[in-house]
């Protein structure tokens, strides 16, 4: 049995199937007098009126949908990116087909390839790596394409991130400040943009600042806990100057280090002070707390929506940069 039509819904409330059809549609919705617009919703609830999207995105070439690809569905920051994304989305009347690459560049491609041919009307990307430059700038001839949260350098992408410079230098300089001379970072993959420019801005903020950075002969593979445990494991073991503090490029990698540094027997902060980046969900409750670096992910979500439905309405799209700000709690001291 077929469902209740627009003309149902029409004769129901008395007006024109024309006008229903424009009330039900977000993008034409605000043509009809609000009143109006609430009679035809009711209706259409009432009488159980399921929209053809299909049908409508053969009218309008659009299918209501956006492509989001992230790198790790089981990251708690990136939670938050989805939740106020798909939040932006569902105002302007669209959903989002969510794809996870696990940081790998032939499932991102597979992923990318994948979600265009269900004909999205966007992309929105929280897990580029530099080796994913060239795919992305060839679907941003397609459709639209924005960057989040992770930096693609070199690109005309529209992006939404933040300074993660400017937050490696607060670091050092909150450091600095309490009296550290000699410090280290645990680094993550460096063809993450986030995270080259953490290592750079870090050590270039320790030169400034007449720190002494211990060098860690390794890189992260992956931004995770147990990557965060293996380089702290080697700088153990291949210095007999500890650092008096450690920077970990994200708050996983820093409880990794803090796992290392506790089986070692050395105590944060009286032996090593220790601070991550991101401000991930319950890190005022790690003992010690974590001193970090936030990084605004529902921000980013929200603006990232907000912008994928404005340049698909026909903006012009401007890049987003969120300030930074340094998280100071109990995983960092003065040097006695």
């Amino acid at each position: 049995m077929a469902g209740p039509k627009l003309d149902d819904i029409a004769r129901e409330v008395g007006v024109h199937p024309s006008t229903v059809s424009r009330a039900l549609n977000p993008a034409k919705a605000s043509m009809v007098r609000p009143d109006t617009r609430i009679k035809v919703e009711e209706a259409a609830r009432r009488l159980g009126y399921r929209p053809d999207l299909v049908a409508r995105g053969l009218q309008s070439g659009r299918t209501a949908t956006v492509g989001v690809i992230v790198a790790d569905l089981g990251n708690t920051f990136v939670t938050p990116i989805i939740h106020r994304l798909t939040s932006a989305l569902e105002t302007a009347g669209m959903v989002p087909i969510i794809g996870e690459t696990q940081d790998d560049h032939e499932r991102f491609t597979r992923i990318l390839d994948h979600i265009i041919s269900r004909r999205v009307d966007a992309v929105v990307t929280a897990a580029a790596r530099s080796g994913d430059k060239e795919i992305l700038e060839s679907a941003g001839r397609l459709l639209p394409v924005v960057v989040a949260a992770r930096p693609l350098e070199g690109t005309s992408l529209p992006q939404v991130i933040h300074d993660d410079r400017a937050g490696a230098r607060l670091v050092a300089e909150h450091l600095a400040d309490l009296g550290h001379k000699r410090v280290g970072q645990l680094r993550g993959p460096l063809d993450v943009a986030n995270f080259s420019q953490r290592a750079e801005a870090f050590s270039e903020a320790c030169q400034r600042l007449d720190l002494e950075e211990i060098p860690v002969f390794g890189i992260g593979e992956r931004p995770i806990f147990d990557e965060g445990r293996r380089l702290m494991e080697m700088l153990l073991e291949d210095t007999d100057r500890l650092p008096t503090a450690v920077f970990a490029h994200n708050d996983l990698m820093a409880l990794g280090a803090l796992s290392t540094l506790h089986a070692a027997g050395l105590s944060v902060p009286d032996d090593v002070s220790l601070v991550g980046y991101n401000d991930l969900p319950a890190m005022d409750l790690v003992a010690p707390p974590l001193t970090t670096v936030r990084y605004p992910s529902r921000e980013i979500g929200t603006a990232a929506g907000e912008l994928i439905v404005e340049v698909l309405g026909g903006a012009e799209p401007e890049d987003v940069c969120l300030d930074t700000h340094l998280v100071v709690r109990k995983s960092t001291r003065a040097i006695r």
